[in-house]
């Protein structure tokens, strides 16, 4: 005669011989011999089954000392998986048990190495210290905590209305320097635009000098060339002379006066 055991898919069965361990069963149907005759003896056979799946611990309501002596109320959401169910099952008496205690020593020492306005302004942080901490202390007994959440944060009233006033506070101190720092640049960024234009318009006025100058010496050496030919050139001068009054006389309202040299006899 037998008995038949089932393991089911997400367990694994360890199956002990006479209360010492023998070997870890996958999934699926295993018999254990029972005695034919009163008289027979049959080694006795054990199966324990180790759930593999991932599974959720909520550790509630622990009241913890921060930092700065402030008592804080903190539920933590763990999941877990086991890894090794041998060691889950022989090294400690309950590994459920054992991650409960682990994870919520593990809160006490995180949180009583921050401050209150540290825990408020960084949650994430805590999580992520609760998880480092007991990651490696679980690996031993063959569990991987997979998670370590934060889910709540109760304060005494009255803190928690002057710890909402002080981060409202906080919150317009930050939005008046970002404004601050804004009005700042843009003050900036109109100094530099009135000192650039003021330079660009400084360098205009100078090549528009520059360019007079050029022109007002370019006439003056014109005008040298020219009293120089007609120094040089008498005739040229006559002409220059006839054109311009040829050009006065066929204007109408133009006034010609002539001198004529006065002769007075002796």
């Amino acid at each position: 005669m037998s008995n038949e055991v089932i393991v089911r898919s997400g367990f694994r069965g360890l199956r002990y011989i006479d209360g010492r361990f023998d070997q870890v069963l996958e999934p699926g149907r295993y018999r254990i011999p029972s005695r034919r005759y009163p008289w027979q003896r049959v080694a006795t056979v054990e199966i324990v089954q180790v759930d593999l799946r991932e599974r959720e611990l909520n550790i509630k309501g622990q009241e913890i000392l921060t930092a700065d002596k402030v008592a804080v109320r903190v539920n933590i959401i763990t999941h877990f998986r086991v890894t090794d169910p041998v060691a889950a099952v022989e090294r400690v008496a309950d590994y459920a048990d054992r991650v409960y205690s682990d994870v919520q020593l593990a809160a006490r020492r995180s949180l009583a190495s921050m401050t209150l306005e540290a825990i408020l302004t960084n949650r994430n942080q805590l999580s992520e210290d609760i998880l480092r901490d007991v990651e490696g202390v679980s690996a031993g007994y063959g569990v991987e905590i997979i998670r370590a959440d934060v889910k709540d944060l109760v304060f005494p009233g009255n803190l928690q209305d002057v710890m909402n006033r002080v981060l409202t506070a906080q919150r317009l101190a930050e939005a008046q320097m970002v404004e601050a720092r804004t009005k700042a640049d843009r003050e900036g960024l109109e100094a530099t635009s009135r000192a650039d234009a003021a330079r660009l318009a400084a360098e205009a006025d100078a090549a528009a000098k520059r360019i007079r100058a050029d022109a007002e010496v370019d006439a003056l050496r014109r005008l040298a060339e020219a009293a120089e030919a007609y120094a040089e050139h008498p005739a040229l001068l006559r002409l220059r002379e006839l054109e311009t009054l040829g050009a006065l006389g066929a204007n109408a309202s133009a006034r010609l006066y002539i001198g004529f040299d006065k002769h007075v006899a002796d």
